[in-house]
């Protein structure tokens, strides 16, 4: 070992002792601030599935690769991270002697070959990846940026450091092959050869390249160890874990459709049972989050994924899913002090700790444990309230996050606390809760005209008991029963069913709200009372038939989400399709035959809570595909222009809110543009004469934008069922019923 190796050697080590001693004790403070969380021990079950998912998601890059160029890049990075670690390892040998190597993986002409291919990959996928940032940083006046707000140095030096190491990978093996020290042959490593043939004959030189890849290395351990809230470097650990305990992994949309129940110490509230000295309504601290949604804070990369899909953000809200997780995880570790040493309030507001236990805490972490979660600038709240009641719940946030946070879930937990304990919440939605405790409806009509719709029609629409048996309960929804567009597409569903002879019936006046506007809003307690009245309806109605026979079609995605759903929380075990699916079936199998071709072209928008939320996306093409073709040569619709459903640009898991959910129907949308007309807008561009829907909600609010747009000439907003019914020929209602499969939302 000659002097130059003995300096490499000694720095090489000095600077990986520090380095692994503030890593430790970074690790150990996360995992300290995420066990402050609450229990949730519903994450721990199914573990093989739950590793199987994570591993297909993180090396096969599921969600990454989704953007295109972006997540092919990452994922080269990925390996290069992974894999090349091998060859920071192999730096530590090569500090010693400029010979040096991993044992028996060091000769191996393979091993040669895979790590100068990833490293190449690597390289391009890495300036790839920068470059991107660089076009999209946010001080770019030509675009709205994803990584406004984002901590923009973290993402550089990342980046920086990964680059910085694959150049001094290829310099040391350079100057092996310089000195003639390199084990691989030409075949299996041409770059560095060529790298190589550039550098001269320094023997010291592959040293002291290792010792700067270590240095490097190291150094970029340190900086993250000492910024413990460096998502953007501090996922490539956390997402692995993130991942794993994600909230349903077999689901495809997990932290989508239902919504998690209100807990309370790890369990359902019962609110019979509840005990308001003891018991937890919704989050009103950040420690009151469970441990997994500390770890969502902790593993978020600061991609803006999220903030780039989200409606509310588009469209000029102060609500951006990436901020929201970046203030509560930076006020969780920097409350983490004072929580640690044993603070905290209890149900009455009194602080649990002794002066003795807080005598030691950091008055920053003091300061910081007095912030309200939610509150104004004035009152230094972490959330504003417009932030949190901007929220439609659309999904669009969770359905892009790539390490699968789960946003929804920690938005609606906050409304709760604020609608249960503090009774603030936008007062317009204040009618529309008085409305579904008086009248079970959020319009306020009177219960008794729930049938109302079905004046006129020239057939019979049959209640459950008056008819010995049915195949389908069909399951109206407010919106279907009060709201006037609406009553026609429950007219023209319930003709085409009587049309294809399926036996049906309805609860009139003994059906009310599901409950899905109280629950999105935080009101749980008003939902788990409407909903108890339902499924007890509903179990009388079904009484004596096993799941499989116990089927409900729904014509509003919020019913159809909440039956199919949330119901089995409160033991209501249902089969339940959305009428679109229903309609699907009906014309494959010819019992509905489209005749009469839809002209002027026709565009489809996905009801988030049917699409994202349920991953119903072919149906509803299907039928649309159908009657666009009027009995034409049959095909499956399957959204192609083709068929002549002309595509919106957002379309199906990406396709953007109408504005409506989350309870926003009943609330003013007074900030920024509002959301409908941007749909609308991107809905006219297509230059289709019909927009289809299937969602009563998104046919009032695409109908509003319509109007607002002052295009009623230029374009009809009708939902699915009317587009099928005016194209469609009437069949024999006598004739033999096939078998209809339920399908659940769930």
């Amino acid at each position: 070992m000659g002097s130059v190796q003995i300096v490499t050697t000694v720095l090489a080590a000095a600077i990986t002792a520090v380095a692994v001693w503030l890593a430790t004790r970074a690790v150990r403070k996360m995992v300290a601030v995420v066990r402050l969380g609450q229990p949730d021990p519903e994450r721990f079950t199914d573990r093989r599935t739950r590793a199987r998912t994570m591993l297909v998601e993180t090396l096969g890059h599921t969600r990454m690769l989704r953007w295109g160029v972006v997540g092919a890049a990452h994922w080269f990075v990925m390996v290069a991270f992974v894999v090349l670690s091998l060859l920071v390892l192999e730096a530590y040998f090569e500090v010693v002697t400029p010979t040096g190597g991993l044992p028996v993986l060091g000769s191996w002409a393979v091993y040669g070959l895979v790590t100068e291919l990833i490293g190449v990959l690597g390289l391009i996928g890495i300036l790839v990846l920068i470059t991107i940032r660089l076009a999209n940083r946010p001080g770019n006046p030509e675009r709205r940026s994803r990584f406004t707000g984002s901590t923009m140095w973290q993402g550089y030096f990342v980046e920086a450091v990964v680059l910085a190491v694959l150049v001094c990978g290829f310099l040391i093996r350079g100057f092996k092959v310089a000195t003639d020290h390199f084990e691989f042959p030409f075949w299996a490593t041409p770059v560095s050869h060529a790298v190589g043939g550039l550098l001269p004959d320094w023997d010291a030189g592959t040293s002291v390249v290792a010792l700067v890849k270590i240095a490097i290395s190291m150094t970029w351990v340190i900086v993250i160890a000492l910024n413990v809230t460096m998502g953007v470097a501090w996922h490539r650990f956390a997402a692995f874990f993130n991942i794993f305990f994600k909230r349903e992994p077999a689901r495809a949309g997990s932290g989508l459709g239902a919504l998690r129940p209100m807990m309370s110490q790890g369990k359902p509230l019962d609110f019979e049972e509840a005990d308001p000295e003891a018991d937890q309504f919704g989050v009103a601290h950040v420690e009151q989050f469970t441990w997994k949604g500390l770890l969502d804070f902790t593993t978020c990369t600061e991609c803006g994924r999220c903030q780039s899909q989200c409606p509310a953000w588009n469209t000029g809200k102060p609500l951006s899913p990436k901020l929201l997780v970046l203030s509560l995880r930076d006020h969780a570790y920097a409350k983490a002090p004072y929580l640690l040493a044993g603070g905290g309030k209890d149900a009455a507001g009194e602080e649990k700790a002794t002066e003795a236990q807080l005598a030691h805490v950091d008055v920053l972490a003091l300061a910081e444990a007095n912030r309200p979660l939610i509150g104004g600038a004035g009152d230094g709240g972490i959330i504003d309230p417009d932030v949190l009641w901007s929220c439609t719940t659309c999904g669009a946030c969770v359905e892009q996050c790539p390490v699968d946070i789960e946003h929804v879930d920690h938005i609606v937990d906050m409304r709760r606390y604020q609608v249960l304990i503090e009774s603030s919440f936008p007062a317009e939605a204040g009618v529309m809760l008085r409305n579904l405790e008086n009248k079970g409806n959020p319009w306020g009509a009177p219960p008794n005209t729930r049938e109302d719709w079905t004046k006129g029609l020239d057939f019979e629409v049959p209640r459950v008991g008056e008819v010995d048996d049915f195949e389908y309960l069909f399951w109206v929804g407010c919106a279907g029963a009060f709201e006037d567009r609406a009553k026609k597409t429950t007219r023209a569903v319930a003709s085409l069913l009587h049309e294809a002879g399926v036996s049906f019936a309805i609860l009139g006046e003994g059906e009310t709200c599901t409950g899905d506007p109280a629950r999105r809003i935080g009101n749980e307690f008003l939902f788990q009372t409407l909903a108890q009245q339902n499924v007890e309806t509903l179990n009388e109605a079904f009484e004596g038939r096993e799941k499989s026979r116990r089927k409900i079609v729904a014509t509003c995605p919020h019913c159809f989400n909440t039956l199919g759903n949330e119901y089995g929380q409160l033991g209501g075990e249902f089969e339940v399709v959305h009428h679109t699916q229903l309609l699907a079936h009906l014309v494959a199998t010819g019992r509905l035959t489209p005749v009469q071709p839809v002209d002027g072209g026709l565009t489809y928008h996905d009801p988030c809570y049917l699409g994202r939320h349920n991953r119903v996306f072919t149906p509803p093409r299907e039928v649309l595909g159908a009657a666009i073709r009027g009995g034409a040569e049959d095909g499956r619709a399957d959204g192609a222009a083709a068929d002549g459903i002309t595509e919106m640009p957002r379309n199906q898991e990406r396709s953007f809110c109408c504005g409506a959910g989350g309870a926003r129907m009943w609330m003013e949308e007074r900030i920024g543009k509002r959301i409908n007309v941007d749909r609308v807008e991107e809905a006219i561009s297509t230059g289709a004469r019909t927009i289809a829907v299937g969602c009563p909600f998104c046919s009032t609010m695409l109908n509003d934008g319509v109007n607002g747009k002052g295009a009623t000439d230029q374009v009809e907003v009708v939902d699915v069922a009317t587009v099928l019914l005016r194209s469609v020929k009437p069949t024999n209602p006598d004739k033999p019923s096939d078998p209809v499969p339920a399908e659940t939302g769930s």
